[in-house]
Protein backbone atom coordinates (compact mmCIF):
# COMPACT_ATOMS: atom_id res chain seq x y z
CA UNK A 1 0.00 0.00 0.00
CA UNK A 2 2.64 2.51 0.68
CA UNK A 3 4.74 1.89 -3.06
CA UNK A 4 0.49 2.99 -4.20
CA UNK A 5 0.90 5.97 -2.21
CA UNK A 6 3.93 6.81 -3.15
CA UNK A 7 3.42 6.33 -6.52
CA UNK A 8 0.06 8.46 -6.49
CA UNK A 9 2.02 11.34 -4.75
CA UNK A 10 4.66 11.49 -7.33
CA UNK A 11 1.63 11.51 -10.08
CA UNK A 12 0.22 14.50 -7.92
CA UNK A 13 3.39 16.05 -7.95
CA UNK A 14 4.51 15.97 -11.65
CA UNK A 15 0.79 17.30 -13.07
CA UNK A 16 1.09 19.93 -10.46
CA UNK A 17 4.83 21.07 -11.15
CA UNK A 18 4.00 21.17 -15.02
CA UNK A 19 0.99 23.15 -14.83
CA UNK A 20 2.42 25.70 -12.55
CA UNK A 21 6.02 25.99 -14.89
CA UNK A 22 3.87 26.01 -17.99
CA UNK A 23 2.30 29.24 -16.82
CA UNK A 24 5.31 31.04 -15.61
CA UNK A 25 5.42 34.23 -17.44
CA UNK A 26 9.06 34.06 -18.76
CA UNK A 27 10.43 37.37 -17.15
CA UNK A 28 9.69 35.29 -14.13
CA UNK A 29 11.85 32.19 -15.42
CA UNK A 30 15.39 33.59 -13.98
CA UNK A 31 14.54 33.56 -10.30
CA UNK A 32 12.61 30.14 -10.83
CA UNK A 33 15.38 28.87 -11.55
CA UNK A 34 17.36 30.79 -8.74
CA UNK A 35 15.23 29.10 -6.67
CA UNK A 36 15.58 25.74 -8.04
CA UNK A 37 19.05 25.86 -7.86
CA UNK A 38 18.87 26.53 -4.05
CA UNK A 39 16.46 23.29 -4.23
CA UNK A 40 19.25 21.59 -5.88
CA UNK A 41 21.83 22.04 -3.34
CA UNK A 42 19.41 20.75 -0.53
CA UNK A 43 18.91 18.13 -2.46
CA UNK A 44 22.77 17.47 -3.05
CA UNK A 45 23.76 17.79 1.08
CA UNK A 46 20.73 14.76 1.11
CA UNK A 47 22.79 13.01 -1.25
CA UNK A 48 26.29 12.98 0.67
CA UNK A 49 24.38 12.42 4.13
CA UNK A 50 22.70 9.55 2.37
CA UNK A 51 26.13 8.11 1.02
CA UNK A 52 27.84 8.83 4.74
CA UNK A 53 24.87 5.98 6.14
CA UNK A 54 25.28 3.86 3.34
CA UNK A 55 26.82 0.49 4.16
CA UNK A 56 26.49 -2.07 1.64
CA UNK A 57 28.60 -1.65 -2.12
CA UNK A 58 25.10 -1.57 -3.69
CA UNK A 59 24.05 1.66 -1.39
CA UNK A 60 27.37 3.07 -1.55
CA UNK A 61 27.44 3.07 -5.79
CA UNK A 62 23.98 4.50 -5.50
CA UNK A 63 24.37 6.79 -3.34
CA UNK A 64 27.52 8.13 -5.38
CA UNK A 65 25.22 8.11 -8.52
CA UNK A 66 23.12 10.16 -6.67
CA UNK A 67 25.38 12.63 -5.79
CA UNK A 68 26.92 12.34 -8.64
CA UNK A 69 23.70 13.96 -10.40
CA UNK A 70 22.67 15.82 -8.04
CA UNK A 71 25.74 17.98 -8.33
CA UNK A 72 25.71 18.10 -12.19
CA UNK A 73 22.27 19.11 -11.90
CA UNK A 74 23.24 21.69 -9.73
CA UNK A 75 26.64 23.11 -11.18
CA UNK A 76 24.07 23.01 -14.32
CA UNK A 77 21.54 25.52 -13.19
CA UNK A 78 23.74 27.61 -12.13
CA UNK A 79 25.78 28.12 -15.67
CA UNK A 80 22.39 28.36 -17.14
CA UNK A 81 21.21 30.78 -14.53
CA UNK A 82 24.27 33.03 -14.99
CA UNK A 83 23.90 33.05 -18.70
CA UNK A 84 20.09 34.08 -18.65
CA UNK A 85 21.58 37.06 -16.51
CA UNK A 86 24.38 37.64 -19.11
CA UNK A 87 21.57 38.61 -21.83
CA UNK A 88 19.64 41.08 -19.49
CA UNK A 89 23.21 43.31 -18.91
CA UNK A 90 23.44 46.59 -21.26
CA UNK A 91 26.02 46.51 -24.73
CA UNK A 92 27.40 49.13 -22.38
CA UNK A 93 28.63 47.61 -19.57
CA UNK A 94 30.51 45.52 -22.34
CA UNK A 95 32.78 48.16 -23.80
Amino acid sequence: METFIAIYIFVLAAFTGYEVISKVPVILHTPLMSGSNFIHGIVLVGAIIALGFADTTLEKTIGFIGVLLASGNAVGGYVVTERMLEMFKSSKEND
